[in-house]
């Protein structure tokens, strides 16, 4: 048995991210059939592994950066990308209320992890959770939070560091076994708290990253007389509103704190978690439209979900039935709103990905939903997605949902798949053309070094022009366009037939007129097409075909 580690550091956080997110999705579907409050719409377990996948995601990221140095990541680091994974990527009312308090956690934890951290981090996740909060009630996560904190802070100092994670989660256990009394639509379906219940299993995954021991926490039953899927996910049981409005908020906290009073007046379960300029906020209401126009008035709200708990939650696996679904759809993983829109004229359900943000497998999940057909192809365009894309076409597979992952590593692969994808041809057949069209297209793109680094074209420094083909760089240049016709000569050399030029939102037109002149002078019988990419993390795509 490894040594227990006498600190939380960037390892043991790794180990925690990787424990909860296996121990949730053991879990997931008992915890989503105990789901009776706030609204009995069975996904509490489903929406606590997908906010802890973001953050897993979030630290998996940090380490894959440092994978060529010598060292592992700095502990604040990836502490905080926990924090942010998890704040990105919550869903639900209890995934909302989780990520504040990793969010909590992470601002006493980036600073150390030893055991008074743990204590102290662990009293200012549950203080932070409940003024996230707009109405706490007690009987739920909230409840199992404080007593987790007051549970760990009684341990005194002096206490090691498994000690202190111990106790937060046998008194997590306690106060979750209390919910049913305190929480009367609990007591009358005999089932615990299930947000409770989900942060019981992250607790016992950091127990088990810190001590080695794996430690589990019966779920509570599922209500006998209680269906879960279905109609049955009507408003709340007090006829409480209709509508869950989730979305992502870059605001003030000024903005922010308008915004709380006008959400607090127009529904309930209000959670507004976040700061330093980004917010995640939670809501359930009547009025949906009223919700996102207030969000627009406090600033940029993306990422924005809106669940009708009648028609979609309470039918996650069945579509309403006043609309037939396409017999067949393309769901693709964009990273630019330009694209977005490209994709979106070409007929396919779009899922943005942001710089630094990739979608985690919840939200390839609703995009597939919100397509709408019998068979859906789906492109995550993107080599470090196929993890969570296949992850997401097998969660939709058993919704029935017929779904076909074209492994494509690029957004340039994509559009190739997309430009030959043909509805009325059988699914295979149009899968196979996708495919062979994708992996057809050779992909380049364009970045810019952020520090000294090896690389295989030899030493970076910070602020180089990095040409990468296929993943790997290949140059290093001075400036972007000189950088751009080094790549296009060699990828050109092995021959081509059109090339796609994707320029970033700070990348000049000029920029792609000077390219396709390049191209025309140097190659004959090459077609060149150029598109406008928005905000994308490369300044420059180049598809090869």
């Amino acid at each position: 048995m490894p040594q227990s580690p006498d600190a939380l550091d960037a390892v043991a956080v790794r180990a925690w991210c990787s424990l909860a997110l296996e121990a949730l999705g053991r879990q997931r579907a008992a915890i989503d059939a105990i789901n009776v409050y706030p609204v009995a719409d069975g996904d509490t377990g489903t929406n606590l592994y997908f906010t802890v996948e973001s953050a897993a995601a979030a630290v998996e990221a940090v380490f894959a950066a440092h994978e060529t140095g010598p060292t592992v990541p700095a502990h604040a680091d990836v502490v905080r990308a926990m924090a942010h994974g998890a704040l990105i990527g919550a869903r639900g009312n209890s995934g909302t209320i989780l990520a504040q308090l990793l969010r909590g956690m992470a601002a006493v934890l980036s600073e150390a992890g030893d055991a008074d951290h743990l204590r102290t981090a662990l009293a200012e996740a549950a203080a932070a959770a409940r003024l996230a909060v707009a109405r706490p009630v007690e009987g739920t996560v909230l409840t199992v939070a404080t007593a987790a904190a007051e549970a760990a802070v009684a341990t005194g100092r002096g206490s090691g560091l498994e000690e202190v994670a111990e106790a937060a989660y046998e008194g997590a256990r306690a106060a979750l076994a209390a919910t049913p009394g305190q929480l009367p639509v609990l007591g009358r379906a005999g089932v615990v708290d299930a947000g409770g219940q989900g942060l019981v299993t992250v607790l016992g995954a950091l127990l088990e990253a810190v001590g080695g021991r794996a430690r589990g926490g019966a779920v509570g039953p599922a209500p006998e007389a209680l269906p879960l899927t279905g109609d049955c996910a009507e408003p709340g049981p007090d006829g409480g509103p209709a509508f869950e409005v989730i979305y992502l908020l870059e605001a003030s906290d000024d903005a922010v704190a308008r915004l709380r009073n006008r959400l607090d007046a127009l529904g309930d379960s209000l959670v507004v978690v976040g700061g330093d300029g980004l917010w995640n906020v939670h809501v359930h209401v009547d009025d949906a439209g009223a919700a996102v126009e207030a969000g627009v008035e406090a600033g940029r709200p993306y990422r924005i979900r809106i669940t009708h708990f009648a028609a979609d939650r309470g039918s996650a696996h069945r579509e309403p039935a006043h609309r037939e679904p396409a017999q067949r759809a393309v769901v693709a993983v964009v990273p630019g709103d330009g694209l977005s829109g490209l994709c979106a004229e070409a007929g396919a359900t779009t899922v943005l990905a942001r710089p630094g943000e990739p979608p985690a497998s919840g939200e390839l999940v609703d995009a597939i939903r919100r397509a709408h057909a019998r068979e859906v192809v789906l492109l995550p365009n993107d080599a470090q997605l196929r993890h969570t894309a296949a992850a997401a076409a097998e969660q939709a597979r058993t919704e029935g949902i017929r779904v076909a992952l074209v492994p494509t590593r690029a957004a340039v692969q994509g559009i190739a798949a997309l430009a030959v994808h043909e509805p009325g041809r059988s699914f295979d057949e149009d899968v196979v053309a996708m495919t062979s069209a994708a992996g057809a297209t050779r992909y380049a793109e364009l970045a810019v070094a952020e520090r000294q680094s090896w690389t295989m074209a030899g030493i970076c420094q910070a602020g180089d022009v990095l040409g990468l083909i296929d993943g790997d760089v290949v140059v290093i240049g001075e400036d972007v366009p000189g950088t751009a016709r080094t790549v296009l000569d060699r990828m050109l050399s092995a021959g081509g037939e059109l090339v796609t030029l994707v320029l970033g939102e700070d990348v000049p037109d000029l920029l792609g007129d000077e390219l396709s002149e390049h191209i025309r002078e140097g190659y004959l019988a090459v077609d060149t097409v150029v598109y406008r990419g928005g905000r994308q993390a490369a300044p420059l795509l180049i598809g090869v075909e």
